[in-house]
């Protein structure tokens, strides 16, 4: 009778010791621990910050005083500046931003006017102008025209992101096989995007542009009798200021 008992024990005690080892296992497969990205960063710095083509606002501010409602030829400049680059890069209609009941309203009015005149002027059809009146929540805040339009931009980043150390630690293992930190490059991609000045060149190539076949002829024509096929200048001659070195 207890050699029964003892074995029915031992035969609990391993059906213990069985379902403990079937929980431990099936709680390993249970976690919340963050997934660590680290090693998933790319070696390469302008897959780690692309550049991305997006819309963005294009837009100047036109300030105007109580007493004045006409523009200055700075203004004037900055709203055909304005217009011409619509005209080359807007995707979207120019968007007029006119303050109203504020204490420079009628002289806003009055320079709006003459933006519309000159935006008209430039090109910009009455569709393409979109007026917007508003009045500023905060009265501390100048009241001005604001004018905007749609446009592609290449943006990159945001720079600066430090996640792992530079020197040598347990937690920077890149350190120490010679691979480029995670900021690397950030800089140069942003620059790059900033300064180009048509966004789809990242994208793809443009189309060639038709041949100066009026040069080409008379070049081949030169070439054909012998004659060489150099453009001469004849005030390059009458530009100069010493013969040193004839």
């Amino acid at each position: 009778m207890e050699a029964r008992t003892s074995h029915s024990r031992l035969r609990a005690g391993r059906m213990a010791i069985a379902l403990l080892g079937l929980g431990l296992s099936l709680g390993g497969c249970m976690h919340n621990d963050p997934v660590v990205t680290t090693a998933s960063v790319p070696d390469d710095y302008r897959l780690r910050h692309p550049i991305a083509v997006e819309e963005a606002n294009h837009s100047i501010v036109v300030f105007v005083g109580r007493g004045r409602g006409g523009l200055t030829a700075e203004q004037r400049a900055d709203v055909m500046g304005l217009a011409e680059s619509w005209a080359h890069e807007g995707t979207g209609a120019l968007y007029a931003d006119v303050p109203v009941d504020t204490p420079n309203a009628r002289a806003a009015a009055d320079a709006f006017h003459e933006i519309q005149a000159m935006l008209s002027a430039a090109g910009v059809p009455p569709r393409g102008l979109v007026v917007r009146h508003y009045h500023p929540d905060d009265p501390r805040h100048f009241a001005a025209i604001r004018l905007s339009y749609p446009k592609l931009k290449a943006t990159a980043g945001p720079c600066g992101l430090w996640p792992e150390d530079l020197g040598p630690s347990i937690k920077n293992p890149s350190y120490y096989e010679n691979k480029e930190y995670y900021n690397f490059g950030c800089a140069y991609q942003r620059n790059m995007a900033a300064m180009v000045d048509n966004p789809s060149d990242l994208v793809q190539p443009r189309p060639e542009t038709p041949a100066y076949t009026m040069r080409r002829d008379a070049a081949f024509e030169k070439y054909r009798k012998g004659n060489p096929t150099t453009t001469l200048y004849p005030e390059a001659e009458k530009a100069k200021l010493s013969d040193t070195g004839k």
